[in-house]
């Protein structure tokens, strides 16, 4: 600064270097289908990538569930044997009987919510209604059309689609290979992936089958910015439902309390289905009875939207660093396919290294999670989901953090500036536990300098390079006792 005038002149000296500031690590994007999808009635979301913070914003821009058209009550009266019979005994039981609704996202928001998640974004790739929307594998239109869009967004650092868990094998692995190789090519987010436990026609897979198809088919590039749960979740979310659709089956039988116990008459002509709606009008106790039995139905669902959950609580409450394993699960009662200590062996540890992380129930804990590799299970580098994932908060924060460096002269000053701004964050990291030694240096070095990680050439050519390693805690994955008899001595 030039002084021409004669006064008195303030100039703050900055002395501390610059900082890091830290990435948020667990921003799902939800890609799926929607009732709607509008922010105001000008504003279509439809393929916008669109932020929200709880399920009422969800509710607001993209509106309800899909609701089940496919079920049937079966209602029972039980009458005494006398003349004239009274009633003794009403139940109802309600069961599935046509096609479940694929449009899941209202649900799987649900379960997110539940298990710890918060801000998220949703990509609507088709509503309820449209004809491009009763094809949930549209590669064009659809879920891989979201994939698409979700690249240009800088913040979400998790991606997911419960609802691909319904496409043909080929579209699921398509959806789920695309991904993955987005977040290879950007490096500043995950892949978390559900397993189908059906085959295209409908049938069930066994374990082998599993496995096998499920490893055949994602391929082997960049494995490391994925992971994969297993099995389904039974959850605790009612199902929503419109009586109009929900069919009564009403039926009538006599309990021997007489001597002569009734029979009851065969009738002349096959009853007409009743309706849930035309039967409330009629029988309004009962209808109420068969309202309660369809809450007993249980929605089940893929593991991805609560993995997703769980991500956010552990983050948020420990630690990206902290494996997402070993935490019960919110609004689930139960899982599919329950495996057992062996079973589980081949899921864990592949020849393949393809890993496949358990969901597990355990008497007196809950629903646990019983796994936490990637998909990249033979990897000493990037074998667990909370190194990969703590990579790539780290170096996300330091690029970003490292942008006033750019046009800065190339010289000691300015290294010294990203250097040390770079170790006090690491310092950081290894204090809350992060990183793994008995003191900083053992934890992470940081280097930069001529003739250390450049050379006079690349400073001519504007190129400043920083090395940076850093040694990650990694879980406890198999704990051993060893146990043995003591001779007694005294």
């Amino acid at each position: 600064m030039t002084y021409k005038t004669p006064g008195v002149y303030v100039e703050e000296i900055s002395t501390f270097p610059p900082s890091v500031t830290e990435v948020e690590t667990a921003i799902p994007a939800f890609i799926g289908y929607t009732q709607i999808a509008k922010r105001r009635v000008d504003d279509d979301l439809h393929l916008v990538p669109y932020r929200i913070e709880n399920m009422i914003e969800y509710q607001s821009y993209f509106g309800g569930p899909d609701v089940e058209k496919g079920i049937k009550v079966t209602f029972t009266e039980t009458l005494d044997g006398n003349a004239p019979p009274s009633v003794i005994k009403t139940e109802a039981v309600a069961t599935w009987t046509g096609q479940k609704s694929k449009f899941i996202l209202y649900y799987a928001m649900q379960l997110y919510f539940a298990n710890g998640g918060g801000p998220c974004y949703i990509v609507s790739v088709g509503k309820y209604s449209d004809p491009t929307g009763q094809d949930i594998g549209d590669e064009t239109k659809g879920i891989l059309g979201g994939v698409a869009k979700i690249e240009k967004e800088d913040e979400p650092t998790l991606i997911l689609c419960p609802e691909a868990i319904y496409l043909s094998s080929k579209d699921l692995f398509s959806f789920q290979t695309t991904a993955i190789g987005q977040a290879a090519k950007l490096k500043d987010r995950f892949v978390i992936c559900d397993i189908q436990e059906k085959k295209d026609d409908g049938t069930s897979k066994n374990l082998t089958e599993i496995q096998g198809d499920f490893r055949g088919g994602i391929g082997n590039n960049d494995l490391k910015y994925a992971a994969a749960y297993f099995p389904f979740l039974k959850t605790s979310l009612n199902v929503e439902f419109d009586p109009a659709f929900v069919i009564i089956e009403k039926s009538v039988s006599f309990a021997g309390t007489s001597s002569a116990p009734l029979s009851p008459p065969a009738p002349s002509s096959p009853p007409a289905p009743l309706t849930l709606q035309d039967f409330k009008l009629s029988n309004n106790a009962g209808g109420n009875l068969c309202e309660a039995a369809i809450k007993d139905l249980l929605m089940t669902l893929p593991p991805s939207p609560a993995m997703a959950g769980v991500y956010a609580y552990v983050d948020s409450t420990r630690g990206v660093w902290k494996a997402p394993a070993n935490v019960s699960l919110n609004r689930v009662v139960d899982v599919t396919i329950n495996l057992t200590k062996d079973e589980q062996r081949d899921f864990n540890v592949s020849d393949t290294g393809k890993s496949i992380d358990a969901i597990r129930p355990f008497p007196g804990k809950g629903i646990l999670v019983w796994g936490a590799r990637t998909l990249d299970g033979a990897s000493n580098e990037w074998r667990y989901i909370n190194v990969r994932r703590f990579f790539i908060m780290v170096e996300e924060s330091v690029q970003k953090s490292t942008m006033w460096a750019v046009f800065e002269p190339n010289t000691k000053s300015t290294w010294v500036k990203v250097k040390g701004m770079i170790e006090n964050y690491l310092i950081t990291k290894w204090i809350e536990g992060a990183l793994a030694g008995a003191k900083p240096e053992d934890s992470f070095f940081v280097r930069v300098g001529l003739g250390i990680t450049m050379s006079a050439d690349d400073i001519n050519n504007g190129i400043m390079n920083v090395e940076i390693g850093m040694a990650v805690s990694r879980p406890a994955e198999f704990i051993i006792l060893k146990f043995s008899h003591k001779l007694q001595v005294s």
